[in-house]
C-alpha cells in the first residue's frame, strides 16, 4: 500500500530515567514471513512506567515502547498469503529464537535469547505501524472493539497465563491483590474457573468495577487495618490462591499471611522492594510460591476467545492521541482509573 510519507510518529526510549521521546522514524517494511500492522490502539501498561524508570532495563535504547497492540494488517511480506491484508489482529509481543527448549514447547516468553520483544527491547506499539512475524498476529472477530482487544494483548493474556499456573478449582477462595488492568482480568478468569473472588484495592472506580465483574467481596486497604485478618475472617481459614500484583514488601508479606495451608501465591507485580520471608512460613503450611511473567501465544489466543465470547472484558477508561503519551503515562502512574488508557495513533 503506497504512503504519502516514508516516516511515522513513534514514542521511544532514549535512556532509562528520562522521558520518552516522540520522534519521526521510518515506516517499517515487512520481511519474508512478516506482516505490517497499522496500529489502531496501544494500551498503556504499568510496565511501560517500569521501562521509563529503569526498573525494567533489557539493555536496549532508541526503540519504540508499548506492547498492548491491536490493528489492521496492511502489507504482507514475501511468503505470506495476501488474504491477511485488511484482517484485524492483536499482536503477541514475544519473538523467541524458535529452537531452544522453551520455544519448542511454546514458551517463547521464557526464551533466553529472543529475536525480538516488541515494546520491551525492540520496536513496539506507541507508533503508527509495526512489523511482526505472521504467527504473532492473533485474528480478532469483527464485533470486538480494537481498543479493548489491544489491552487484552497484555492484561488479558497475562491473566490467563497466571490463572492457568494457579490451577484454580471450583469453590477456591481467590484473592486478587490489586485491581489494575491485570487484576480485573484475573478476577474474571478466576470467576469463570469457579473461584470465589475477594478483590483488594483502594476503593473508588476500580472497586466498583470489580464488584460489577463478579467479585464476592471487596477489601478497601484505606479502611482495613489488616487485610490478611480480613481475608481469614471472610474465608474461615485463608485463601486458596492469592495473586499478588503490587510488589511492595507490605503487600507481599500480607499476601503470604492470608493463605491457608497448601495455598498458592502467584507473584506478578514488582517494585524496587525485595521480598523477605522466613522459610518456616512456607514449610509449616506447605505454601507454593509461583512467579508468572507475560504469556504464551496460546494464552493470548485464549484471552481473545474469552473476550469475543463476552466472558472477559477489559474496560478502557480513556482513549488519547499518540502525542498525549505523557499525559497517559502520568494518569497511569497516578492510578485509580476505571480501566486502561489506550493511545490511538
Amino acid at each position: 500500500m503506497p504512503h504519502a510519507s516514508t516516516t511515522m510518529k513513534a514514542v521511544q526510549l532514549v535512556s532509562p530515567d528520562r522521558p520518552f521521546a516522540l520522534r519521526a522514524v521510518a515506516i517499517p517494511e515487512p520481511a519474508a514471513g512478516e506482516v505490517r500492522v497499522r496500529i489502531a490502539a496501544c494500551g498503556v501498561c504499568r510496565t511501560d512506567l517500569h521501562i521509563q524508570d529503569g526498573l525494567l532495563d533489557l539493555g536496549k535504547r532508541d526503540f519504540t515502547v508499548g506492547h498492548e497492540m491491536a490493528g489492521i494488517v496492511d502489507v504482507c511480506g514475501k511468503g505470506v498469503d495476501r488474504a491477511w491484508e485488511g484482517r484485524r489482529v492483536v499482536v503477541y509481543y514475544y519473538v523467541g529464537c524458535g529452537v531452544c527448549r522453551y520455544c519448542r514447547v511454546g514458551d517463547d516468553h521464557l526464551c533466553p535469547h529472543p529475536k525480538a520483544q516488541p515494546g520491551f527491547s525492540s520496536d513496539g506499539g506507541y507508533a503508527e505501524y509495526i512489523t511482526v512475524p505472521l504467527k504473532n498476529c492473533v485474528p480478532l472477530p469483527e464485533h470486538v472493539d480494537l481498543a479493548e482487544a489491544a489491552t487484552m494483548g497484555c492484561a488479558g493474556s497475562t491473566a490467563v497465563h497466571a490463572g492457568r499456573m494457579a490451577a484454580i478449582r471450583p469453590g477456591d477462595w481467590v484473592v486478587i491483590n490489586g485491581t489494575g488492568g491485570v487484576g480485573l482480568a484475573l478476577l474474571q478468569y478466576a470467576l469463570q474457573a469457579g473461584g470465589r473472588i475477594i478483590a483488594i484495592g483502594r476503593g473508588g472506580a476500580r472497586s466498583q468495577i470489580a464488584l460489577e465483574l463478579g467479585a464476592e467481596q471487596i477489601i478497601d486497604v484505606l479502611e482495613t487495618a489488616d487485610t490478611a485478618d480480613r481475608v481469614r475472617e471472610l474465608t474461615g481459614e485463608g485463601a486458596d490462591v492469592v495473586f499478588e500484583l503490587l510488589g511492595t514488601q507490605a503487600a507481599m508479606s500480607s499476601a503470604l499471611n492470608m493463605l491457608r495451608r497448601r495455598g498458592r501465591m502467584v507473584m506478578l507485580g514488582y517494585t524496587v522492594d525485595a521480598f523477605q520471608a522466613h522459610p518456616i512460613d512456607f514449610i509449616v503450611r506447605e505454601i507454593t510460591l509461583l512467579g508468572s511473567v507475560g504469556s504464551t501465544l496460546d494464552d493470548l489466543h485464549e484471552a481473545i476467545e474469552l473476550l469475543a465470547r463476552g466472558v472477559m472484558r477489559s474496560p478502557v477508561a480513556e482513549s488519547l492521541p499518540l502525542e498525549s503519551f505523557d499525559a497517559a503515562l502520568m494518569k497511569t502512574r497516578r492510578g485509580g482509573l476505571g480501566g486502561r488508557i489506550v493511545l490511538v495513533p
